[in-house]
């Protein structure tokens, strides 16, 4: 069974890709009608990944993922085709309809329902149970009483879904088979353990919080021990790793802080779930927890899609742990992870070795929130711990202090406190204040080339000596630059003012796009075959790694002067010409509405290559193909449709005019839904096509003042082709008309043409 088109066109339309992406991704304006925040798919510190709510696509600049609502569902929750559209039409509470492969209705059966949708149900259904349970069962008295003793009431623990798994052994497991699951999705779920006497209930007489992602979707559950007779001894217990929850991946409270952290960019670390309770009831909202697990990398990924975490978000990270000697040491853990935040990080420690609860409990909702505004940053916290483990009454412990603090004021991201937390270390050390700062910079020119600093160094800068504070290079010749300037491995001068020169260049080998020597091609004509051949290398694969050669190129192949090694396969032969794709497209006769028939999707046409961003004419033509996908209304229609097919000179982009001819046009397109229009241009767009014009569809238009400005800049554009397409064919008959033949009164009526189109194209602009 299959779900109906219509119906998958319907989840599409209705489904609004901002709201959706913004559930993982804090989403700003960037430009008329778009969108912009960190991409999800991989680290990045500037914001890359561009939404375009009308259009109702999105791609990332960075990575080059791209797509619409269905296809961001599908990588972002690692989920089939189905699975994705069947999620979405349950957020919508859309009833999809099926069909076999011959179009006759039908109904899916229940095999076919996908696992991870019968698993968010089944811990769906538990957490209602677990609720539940935490008000009626006989055994849950003390449960609730736990609650009260740590300042919750009843609907503190209905408002973070709180709930109690009864004592008996296998309650919930029945309970759950009861309502259509069965034993082997409760298993996969981590509800339920398969003993050798049979099934069990892996929490048994426990508090139980529901932990969610940013969705608010189930994934699994954490669980207090309050029994003293319970058989496993650890306090807390949480759900095994399962196709839906990894410990490293999830931070309970996030459903509920996204909205507050994307507000405010910030976010509150703290330790357990009692701790994110007290917090939120306090009034600090952006409060989340680990699960049972240190804070690391895929945690901090979370978070900074969630602040927006970029140089301009002013974004703040703050830990809270307890003031005892465990709460210490993980401060100093979590300081490991400060480099990988462009927000700045914050230590909170609580007095006495209190947690947030136990903070709120003794002293109220006011000492939890002054808690977080008497929050210390990070390195200073840092640099503190060290004094207290050095000697500061000795010359040698003031040296061995200055050497590790100073790596931690070289790596403060805001230049402007270096200077100033410098002149605070020199004070803390007793030391006059030049030494520290010298001591600092070079702490920071070995940050910056990668060498170990402080007490990891095992070596002093000396005259005489090579390394970074030195005036020669390994190769023992005096290294030339401004004067006091000091030579760093990258070849970059420090000056004596701080700040960094970079001498021109030297000359490089020569390096030609497609031309080998003797004049062959290394490449199988313009493809990066090199880049190919090592990606299979590298990745075990054909062609993987060829996207990042071409982005890592401006788009261009780029092969060596010399011939390849002799241990190198030998060239692909070249591919088919492009023509034979306009061929096959030509051969379909058009419908009345002066449409071409898609091609057959098997038909591949050979890859493209990105073309270079600084080519003027390759610019140009991109624009407007940007226009004529984004707002096609506000292009002129009639001149648009009368381009020719070789009215474009870059071959990706006449491939994607090509595409919308097939598709009918602008006449066509005005008439649409922007998404639905975008979608027709692909469906008549060969397979390797579609990833750019997904690209061209949410790439950012101008920031102009409104859509007056934004018209006439899209027809300027596109009249500025119509021109330059006129003025190539005025070439051709002039050469026609030296040869003799008879063109003249059609090179006339170019020429009108063009001085037209000129007119029309200045007084749009």
């Amino acid at each position: 069974m299959r779900i109906r088109r219509e119906d998958v066109e319907a989840v599409r339309e209705r489904s609004r890709i901002d709201e959706i992406v913004s559930e993982h991704v804090t989403l700003r304006p960037a430009g008329v009608g778009a969108l912009k925040g960190l991409c999800p798919f991989h680290d990045e510190k500037t914001p890359s990944f561009n939404v375009r709510p009308t259009v109702g696509y999105y791609h990332c600049f960075g990575c080059d993922k791209g797509g619409d609502v269905i296809s961001f569902v599908m990588e972002i929750d690692h989920l089939n085709f189905a699975e994705a559209v069947e999620r979405l039409a349950q957020r919508l509470g859309m009833e999809l309809r099926y069909e076999d492969e011959g179009g006759n209705d039908g109904q899916k059966p229940r095999e076919g329902l996908n696992q991870r949708r019968r698993l968010l149900e089944a811990n769906r259904a538990a957490a209602q149970f677990f609720a539940e349970q935490l008000g009626t069962a006989p055994d849950a008295s003390k449960g609730r009483q736990f609650l009260v003793d740590r300042g919750f009431d009843q609907s503190a623990a209905e408002h973070f879904g709180v709930g109690f798994a009864p004592r008996g052994g296998e309650v919930l497991t029945r309970h759950l088979i009861g309502r259509g699951f069965t034993s082997d999705e409760l298993v996969a779920a981590g509800l339920t353990g398969q003993g050798r006497r049979g099934l069990y209930d892996r929490f048994r007489g426990r508090l139980i919080w529901p932990i969610r992602d940013v969705t608010g979707e189930t994934l699994g559950f954490g669980a207090r021990r309050l029994f003293d007779d319970d058989g496993i001894e650890a306090k807390y217990l949480n759900t095994p790793e399962t196709v839906l929850y990894k410990k490293s991946h999830v931070l309970y409270g996030v459903d509920l802080a996204k909205r507050e952290i994307a507000k405010s960019r910030q976010v509150v670390v703290v330790e357990g779930y009692t701790d994110v309770m007290a917090c939120h009831l306090a009034g600090e909202g952006t409060a989340v927890a680990t699960c049972g697990t240190a804070f690391a990398t895929d945690h901090i990924r979370i978070v900074r899609r969630l602040i927006g975490d970029d140089r301009n978000s002013g974004g703040r990270v703050i830990f809270t742990f307890d003031g005892d000697a465990a709460g210490q040491k993980a401060a100093l853990r979590a300081f490991e992870e400060d480099q990988r935040f462009v927000a700045q990080t914050y230590i909170a420690l609580a007095p006495k070795g209190l947690d947030p609860c136990d903070l709120r409990l003794q002293q109220g909702n006011e000492a939890v929130r002054e808690l977080i505004a008497t929050r210390r940053p990070m390195f200073e916290f840092k640099i503190q711990s060290i004094m207290k483990e050095v000697d500061l009454s000795t010359a040698e412990g003031r040296v061995q202090g200055l050497r590790l603090a100073a790596p931690v004021v070289a790596g403060i991201k805001d230049p402007a406190l270096r200077p100033e937390y410098a002149r605070e270390l020199a004070g803390w050390l007793g030391m006059e204040v030049e030494p520290v700062k010298q001591a600092v910079n070079r702490a920071l020119r070995d940050l910056r080339s990668g060498t170990p600093s402080g007490a990891d160094r095992g070596r002093r800068d000396a005259p005489g000596q090579s390394g970074p504070g030195s005036a020669f290079s390994g190769n023992g010749r005096r290294n030339e630059g401004p004067a006091g300037g000091v030579r760093q491995p990258d070849g970059s001068f420090l000056l004596p003012d701080g700040s960094y020169h970079l001498p021109p260049a030297e000359p490089k080998q020569k390096w030609k796009r497609g031309e080998g020597q003797g004049g062959r091609s290394f490449g199988g004509g313009n493809r990066d075959w090199r880049a190919q051949h090592q990606s299979q290398n590298n990745a075990g694969g054909p062609g993987a790694g060829a996207s990042a050669s071409a982005n890592a190129n401006n788009g261009q192949a780029w092969h060596h002067d010399e011939p390849p090694p002799d241990d190198m396969p030998p060239p692909p032969e070249d591919e088919p010409p492009y023509e034979a794709y306009a061929d096959a497209v030509a051969a379909h006769p058009g419908d009345q509405a002066g449409r071409q028939p898609a091609p057959p999707r098997r038909f591949e046409r050979p890859k493209l290559e990105r073309p270079n961003r600084n080519d003027p004419v390759a610019a140009v033509e991109r624009q407007a193909l940007e226009c004529m996908l984004q707002v096609p209304r506000l292009v002129p229609s009639v001149e648009t449709d009368e381009l020719p097919a070789d009215a474009f000179a870059t071959p990706l982009y006449r491939a994607i005019h090509e595409a919308i001819r097939g598709a009918g046009g602008i006449a066509v397109a005005v008439g649409m839904n922007p998404g639905a229009w975008v979608a027709l241009v692909q469906d008549y767009a060969p397979d390797p096509v579609v990833p750019m014009i997904t690209e061209l569809a949410v790439a950012p238009l101008p920031t102009l003042e409104d859509e007056v400005a934004l018209a006439k800049y899209a027809a300027g554009i596109v009249l500025h082709i119509a021109e330059s397409q006129v003025g190539r064919e005025i070439m051709n008959l002039r050469a026609a008309l030296q040869q003799g033949e008879d063109v003249g009164m059609r090179l006339l009526e170019l020429q009108m043409r063009k001085r037209d189109l000129f007119e029309r194209k200045h007084g749009a602009m």
